[in-house]
């Protein structure tokens, strides 16, 4: 073996992944922070202007700011804007990029929720107990409670219990291994920024939803398995729309 055959064999290289634009979106934000051309207080430019600006989609644009609002670098002001917080440290500046790198993304979640909720209503919708229904109609009344108060975390742990109850109906453990790690992605940092910021801003469109949860509870227990599964199309459609808007 040669020497420069010995030198090869030593070199060792990361893997190259491809990266997601929004965490790219997210580095040029941090970046331009960084640089002094959005001090504390100031207003960024808006979700068009920067989707213009960087030639990518609005989604990646509001997944980017979903990241940066997680990480306490900007906040959101409903019908004004968004605002610088903070200028990050030299060790805070990978903070939002790493955690839409870590997480699944807005859109996946949603699309694969999409595909895989809705025959498991219309499942439901035909082998189901009453003491189910009776269990999913109490984490309703929880639901409206916490909406009405505009208390989102408590609200969003009820919505998660309800999904997760309407999968535990089933009876069936390869669907709820199929399914159930859907519903625990709400846990994730940007699914619940994206979900306060744009889909569930204030009381009414929290009261909104709960209506939307009512109408595929009464479809599963009135034994309506088509009606069942188009209510939950219905929930994840308006959520694509307001994603795509």
């Amino acid at each position: 073996m040669t020497d420069q055959t010995k030198r090869n064999d030593s070199v060792s290289f990361e893997k190259v992944r491809p990266r997601r634009v929004s965490a790219v979106a997210a580095e040029q934000l941090i970046a331009a922070i960084k640089a002094g051309m959005f001090p504390v207080g100031s207003k960024l430019p808006s979700e068009f202007e920067l989707a213009e600006q960087m030639g990518v989609s609005r989604p990646s644009i509001r997944e980017a700011l979903s990241a940066l609002q997680a990480v306490g670098l900007i906040t959101s002001r409903p019908g004004s804007g968004n605002y610088v917080l903070k200028v990050p440290s030299s060790d805070e500046e990978q903070d939002a990029p790493h955690l839409i790198e870590s997480e699944a993304g807005c859109l996946e979640v949603m699309e694969a929720r999409s595909v895989l909720e809705p025959p498991v209503a219309a499942y439901v919708a035909l082998n189901h107990s009453p003491e189910e229904i009776a269990t999913l109609r109490k984490i309703l009344i929880q639901m409206r409670r916490e909406a009405q108060q505009g208390d989102f975390a408590s609200y969003f742990e009820a919505d998660k219990a309800f999904h997760r109850g309407l999968v535990d109906a089933a009876h069936n453990h390869l669907i709820s291994e199929a399914v159930i790690p859907l519903v625990e992605t709400m846990d994730q940092t940007l699914y619940r920024e994206f979900t306060h910021h744009y889909y569930l801003k204030n009381v009414s469109d929290l009261e909104q939803v709960v209506d939307v949860h009512c109408d595929i509870l009464n479809a599963v227990a009135a034994g309506d398995p088509q009606l069942a599964a188009e209510k939950v199309e219905e929930h994840w459609r308006r959520m694509r729309e307001i994603w795509e808007a």
